[in-house]
């Protein structure tokens, strides 16, 4: 049996107050509207379409080639935004579900369940509801004596007896293509909003197929639509405790999980220990036996097996196993720290590759630079990787000491076991297994400030 899915991601989203379309506000990570893509294809939706209107550039740039576009041009309703693709679709066979782009709680497994239910009962629309305490707001399901649905009434058209009603609906429906398509020529724009509503193909199709039913969800929070940040804020919180509960579950420990804030597209190994207010963004990959402690954010980064990050940020960057970074020490892009390797309180590293078992222990900047294994740069080193309009490499070799306060003046070499004063600015090559000094020798006045002036 063909599937496919529609997304309906058209609308402005006023009430966000935001210059960016409303289906591109992130929740842990992602925008909402990716979401919704991840849902329906791993519910099994073969084809997946969205319907994209205001900022449609930056929507189609998003989903980049990932589902269908299709543009609507006046944002007219919901069953008017489904009529875009009448050209494309109405002749198909097959089940369609039909989708909103600001829904992304609805799990996969709900849309499967919704599925299944649908061509089980060989019904030609089926829509996802949920029995609400307080219904306002939503459209209520209202049922035929034998329980099929008959009609969807929006609130504000809904009369005071359709308004006691607590089944909701989702805006989430399946119907058989075919049927859908042909439902749609007959809605009709005669209501407060004088809008074209998708729930209005439901009364035409109970009239003349009668296989019309709701699949009820026991999860509220699923449907929630974000029309504004505050419902986006609530559902990031439902989305942040799922994603936490099932790190929890996979063997992770959150000191606090009410304040772990985790991306949805985060690895974390078991055993690994993640401590009050750290935030995890990106793809970011964390091993086995890690422990990162409070106040740490790290982005699109690999951490390996048994390291030790803390109160530190990583940003596209590499740590491996049993490597040690901070407190407060920060990598940023295109570094790759190797194993055991110590990055210690206040070193800022950049784009730079660290070889196991090296020390950068505090205070120092290592930028555009090459580090071999197990060599020891002092505190307070720098590489001058920036003359005002180029970047310029550090190459340091294996077993090297660098003395504290040095100024490594790129481009610069320094060889393997090579030893540096402390206080240096080396602006040539130091050999291997040399010692370079490159300072002005100490001149001490006695008695300076007893003479007279």
């Amino acid at each position: 049996m063909q599937t496919r899915a529609i997304i309906l991601a058209a609308g402005k989203g006023t009430r966000m107050k935001s210059k960016k379309a409303k289906v591109l506000h992130e929740l842990c990570g992602v925008p909402m509207i990716g979401h919704v893509v991840d849902n329906v294809k791993e519910a099994g939706f073969e084809e997946v379409h969205a319907v994209i209107g205001t900022d449609s550039d930056a929507v189609r740039t998003y989903l980049d080639g990932t589902v269908e576009t299709t543009f609507q041009d006046e944002q007219l309703g919901t069953a008017h935004a489904v009529g875009q693709l009448r050209e494309k679709l109405e002749n198909e066979e097959g089940q369609t579900l039909v989708i909103c782009g600001d829904t992304p709680l609805i799990s996969k497994r709900t849309l499967s369940a919704l599925f299944e239910y649908h061509t089980e009962m060989s019904l030609k629309a089926t829509v996802l509801s949920v029995e609400a305490s307080n219904p306002f707001g939503y459209g209520r399901i209202v049922r035929n004596y034998d329980g099929s649905v008959k009609s969807i009434v929006e609130e504000k058209d809904a009369a005071s007896e359709i308004k006691e009603i607590r089944e909701i609906s989702s805006g989430t429906f399946i119907f058989d293509n075919k049927v859908l398509f042909e439902a749609l020529e007959h809605v009709k724009n005669d209501n407060v909003q004088a809008e074209y509503y998708l729930p209005d193909v439901i009364p035409y199709i109970f009239e003349h197929y009668k296989k019309v039913d709701a699949y009820k969800s026991e999860v509220f929070d699923e449907i929630l639509g974000i029309n504004d940040r505050v419902a986006l804020s609530k559902a990031e919180e439902i989305m942040r405790e799922q994603i936490n509960i099932g790190h929890m579950q996979n063997g992770v420990t959150l000191m606090d999980p009410k304040a772990a804030y985790i991306d949805k597209n985060v690895t974390i190994g078991e055993d690994t220990v993640i401590y009050p207010n750290v935030v995890l963004r990106g793809t970011t990959t964390i091993g086995s036996n890690v422990t990162i402690t409070n106040g740490s954010e790290i982005t699109d980064s690999v951490i390996s097996d048994e390291a030790v990050i803390k109160q530190s940020v990583v940003t596209d960057s590499k740590v491996g196993s049993s490597a040690a970074v901070g407190p407060f020490a920060q990598l940023r892009p295109g570094t790759v720290l190797g194993e055991e390797v110590k990055i210690g309180n206040f070193v800022e590293v950049k784009k730079a590759d660290i070889e196991d078992g090296a020390k950068v222990s505090h205070l120092s900047y290592i930028g555009d630079a090459s580090v071999g294994a197990r060599t020891n740069i002092g505190c307070g080193s720098i590489t001058v990787n920036y003359d005002g309009v180029n970047k310029f490499k550090t190459t340091i070799g294996q077993d090297a000491f660098i003395g504290c306060n040095t100024n490594l003046v790129a481009p610069v070499t320094v060889g393997n076991r090579a030893f540096i004063a402390a206080g240096s600015t080396i602006t040539d090559e130091v050999p291997s297994d040399s010692l370079a000094i490159a300072r002005s020798r100490q001149t001490t006045k006695d008695g300076y400030f007893n003479k007279d002036n």
